[in-house]
């Protein structure tokens, strides 16, 4: 049995029905990029294709950024001094904590800060590194090299 493609070759509209049916734009659903944060987006992704004058227009899902609440990175040291991810210095400089290898993108300012820590982080907001240093610790900020996306 021929396949369908060379079944249809040589006819007229190849199997689209009437010649009026493919005619426009409109049949492939718009011209140029088209679509691409609508019925075209994961053609879009897999293009690359970022339209407008913001370039951070990609969505949200692709955009999320681990954060953590001082607050909640107080509650989670016990646990990670158990872990080894955490090291309780003897020297009395506090608890030394690298955010970086937890996954923590961002720590952020909301909750309380009792214990003195040192922190060496990506991104913290103000309010965060106040509340560190108020209670005697030290934040250090890795600053990352622009990436250009």
């Amino acid at each position: 049995m021929k396949k369908r493609i060379k079944k249809i070759r040589g006819t007229r509209t190849c199997g689209g029905g009437s010649h009026k049916k493919r005619r426009g734009k409109g049949s492939k659903g718009g011209s140029g990029n088209a679509g691409a944060y609508g019925h075209h987006f994961v053609w879009s992704l897999k293009k690359g294709i970022r339209k407008g004058k913001n370039k951070s227009q990609l969505p949200l899902r692709n955009r999320i950024e681990k954060t953590v609440n001082v607050g909640e990175l107080e509650e989670m040291l016990a646990g990670l001094i158990e872990e080894g991810k955490a090291e309780e210095k003897t020297d009395g400089s506090g608890i030394y904590l690298d955010t970086a290898q937890l996954g923590i993108e961002k720590i952020l300012g909301k909750g309380e800060v009792t214990r003195k820590l040192t922190l060496k982080a990506n991104k913290i907001s103000r309010t965060a590194k106040e509340k560190i240093e108020r209670a005697g610790g030290e934040v250090k900020v890795e600053v990352e090299a622009a990436s250009g996306v």
